[in-house]
């Protein structure tokens, strides 16, 4: 497996991504992984390098530029907040994610998805509210409030939503407004919700931040993983 630092562009804004990919020829599917709000970290690089094993090409990207990482959840929220308060430039920074996958050799461009976990599965459903060509989109763990509902029916991709019933971050209001906007359209979607897990259930680290809101829990991480895989055979069909 080949992984280096990806250098590209939103505007004037150097981004560093992740890249990891086999070796094999030929065209395959790639997935772009938005990380957590405290940018590139461990996680999101592991799950990238993950994908890769399986047959993808992965892009872990760079939400904040110069790959950017937040040493504290003030200075998260600092930066992501930064990010999200303007949704054309929030979608531009996706965008830019998705542009430097799809202009690497070997991705299949009609075969592409987008993921994220927390802040990163609010940019894959953003990005797909912008109706970028995606097969797929994966939100775990993320926030399910829409700058822009009625954008929901510009999205063009399966989605799958992987909730933490117990999250205390994403009100139950949040998540029926998100269903209520995804009945109104004709997009292909399912929520998939796991009893007893809160945010960051997916992240092994989370524990460490020593906040009850977050929280690794092992059977949903396991199960959404595999929810996604299947929806990945669905809609990308990975050889």
């Amino acid at each position: 497996m080949a992984n280096k630092t990806l250098e590209y562009r939103d505007g004037a804004v150097t981004l560093k991504g992740y890249l990891a990919h086999d070796v094999r020829p030929g065209a395959r599917p790639g997935v772009v992984l938005f990380p957590e709000a405290f940018g590139i970290g461990d996680h999101v690089i592991e799950r990238a390098r993950r994908l890769a094993a399986l047959g993808y090409v992965a892009l872990a990207a760079d939400p904040y530029g110069d790959g950017a990482q937040a040493q504290d959840l003030p200075r998260a929220i600092e930066l992501m907040n930064a990010v999200r308060s303007d949704v054309s430039r929030w979608r531009a920074r996706a965008q830019a994610a998705l542009d430097a996958l799809c202009a690497q050799p070997g991705v299949d461009r009609t075969k592409v998805a987008a993921i994220g976990y927390c802040f990163g599965g609010s940019t894959a459903l953003e990005l797909g509210r912008s109706g970028a060509p995606l097969s797929a989109v994966v939100s775990f763990h993320g926030g399910l409030e829409a700058p822009k509902p009625e954008d929901a029916r510009n999205i063009r991709a399966k989605v799958l939503v992987c909730h933490g019933a117990s999250d205390p971050l994403i009100p139950p209001e949040q998540v029926a407004a998100f269903e209520a906007q995804m009945r109104a359209t004709k997009v292909d979607w399912q929520l998939c919700s796991y009893g007893g897990a809160v945010h960051s259930f997916t992240n092994p680290d989370a524990d460490k931040l020593g906040n009850p809101a977050l929280a690794y829990n092992a059977a949903a991480d396991r199960r959404s993983w595999a929810a996604m895989l299947a929806l990945f055979e669905e809609a990308l069909s990975a050889a």
